[in-house]
């Protein structure tokens, strides 16, 4: 019996700017089995987010080819009502700002309630006990007062606790966690992923962790996939990624976290910004804009993911010969600041 649990291949998630359709996730080929982890890292706009709403099938104006397939079904052009019946039983996601995505003028109780009500034959009473519980398994206090308030009487890691219930009620084989801590002090923070930790553990879900903290990927994440103008540029195991990284956006990412042994050092800082959608290069790897040191002939006209080990993916072939530029290395080496 297969251990997979999510199939995405040829994925290609265009929105419509003016006269025109641009990719915000291009490409992208990934897998997920059950009881994994599988982080998704980059930069703000590279369309992380995007290809989590397309994966939930939560985009109302975009267009969407290839196959997304959850456990062999393709769901990309199932209807509206099938998806439905798949959206918060089978498949759920935890949101990034829990105060948008919650009902302002519903309670607590009631919100999470409807969700055990769209999915499952419960009584108006069993309903509330399982909502209680719930609370209670999320780590909330007092679970039958909160049952009752309103999500301006709950604090942001209360009302990201309470996402997390939702998201759980029934049970989903697959999680999405969009940026599930922002905004949340460092305690709050590790209360949640160590809750979202367990709740893998208690379900066998797979789950996939949208996130730009590479602390908190090396933490969490059994693989992780790098994302840089909607594709994919490296895939691998985590203690790959953090070992024996080989994309130049990779090593640049991992080249720009504050260590304690670099106290003293100074950051690489990535020269200028992820390209809008209307921009982006039409040939050559979607990174050589900002590594300018390394010559056209190393990047691939038309790059795809190559497997260069077993389970590691690269696109482009530029990492063959980058090198970070002197003046940095310098800096490293002299700990100028």
């Amino acid at each position: 019996m297969s251990n997979e649990l999510l199939q995405i291949k040829n994925l290609k998630t265009s929105f419509r700017i003016g006269d025109d359709y641009y990719a915000a996730v291009d490409d992208v080929h990934l897998t997920l089995n059950k009881n994994e982890t599988l982080a998704i890292v980059g930069e703000s706009g590279c369309g992380k987010s995007a290809l989590a709403f397309s994966v939930m099938g939560l985009h109302n104006r975009a267009k969407i080819e290839g196959n997304i397939l959850f456990k062999d079904q393709d769901i990309v052009n199932i209807s509206s009502n099938n998806l439905n019946k798949l959206r918060g039983k089978d498949m759920a996601m935890i949101f990034q700002d829990p105060l948008t995505a919650l009902n302002p003028l519903m309670m607590i109780g009631d919100q999470i309630g409807e969700t055990i009500f769209l999915h499952d034959n419960l009584t108006k009473d069993q309903r509330k006990a399982k909502v209680i519980d719930l609370l209670n398994k999320v780590g909330i206090p007092r679970a039958e007062h909160t049952y009752t308030q309103y999500p301006h009487e709950l604090s942001g890691g209360m009302r990201q606790r309470v996402i997390i219930a939702m998201a759980i009620a029934n049970d989903p084989e697959l999680l999405i966690a969009d940026e599930p801590t922002t905004a949340l002090d460092a305690t709050i923070q590790s209360q949640i992923l160590g809750l979202i930790n367990e709740l893998k553990q208690d379900m066998h879900a797979g789950i996939i962790l949208i996130t730009h903290d590479l602390g908190v990927v090396a933490e969490m994440a059994d693989r992780v996939a790098v994302m840089y103008a909607g594709e994919i540029v490296e895939i691998t195991d985590v203690l790959t990624l953090f070992e024996d990284p080989l994309h130049p956006y990779t090593k640049s990412l991992l080249n720009s976290m504050p260590t304690s042994v670099q106290a003293k050092e100074k950051l690489h800082v990535i020269q200028g910004i992820v390209p809008s959608l209307q921009h982006l290069p039409r040939t050559g790897c979607r990174f050589s804009a900002r590594i300018p040191w390394v010559p056209e002939s190393e990047h691939e006209e038309h790059p795809q993911l190559h497997e260069v080990r077993p389970g590691h993916f690269v696109r482009c072939t530029c990492y063959k010969s980058f090198e970070f530029p002197e003046a940095h290395k310098e800096e490293q080496r002299h700990g100028i600041s």
